[in-house]
């Protein structure tokens, strides 16, 4: 099942079940489109793969299966000044 992680990892901007601009990439590391596209230009900082954006899971599934609580945050250089 896809983690729906709570927030962007580089700015801890929150990115709700709904987000339209949430990014993942294929480990599931989560990030805002803003972050995604001017601070890693479109590949993730953790493997290099292809940020792609998050599918929205149906409102009548998240009840069963809810995004994490857990808020992550990862020390990348790029998010010094986030």
């Amino acid at each position: 099942m896809l983690q729906l992680r709570p927030n962007c990892e580089c700015c801890d901007r929150d990115l709700p079940p709904d987000a339209r601009d949430a990014l993942i990439c294929s480990f599931e590391c989560t990030f805002c489109a803003d972050c995604a596209d001017q601070r890693f230009k479109g590949a993730c900082p953790n493997c290099g793969g292809e940020l792609v954006r998050r599918p929205i899971r149906p409102a009548d599934k998240l009840a069963k299966n809810p995004p994490l609580a857990e808020r992550v945050r990862k020390p990348h250089p790029e998010c010094a000044a986030a």
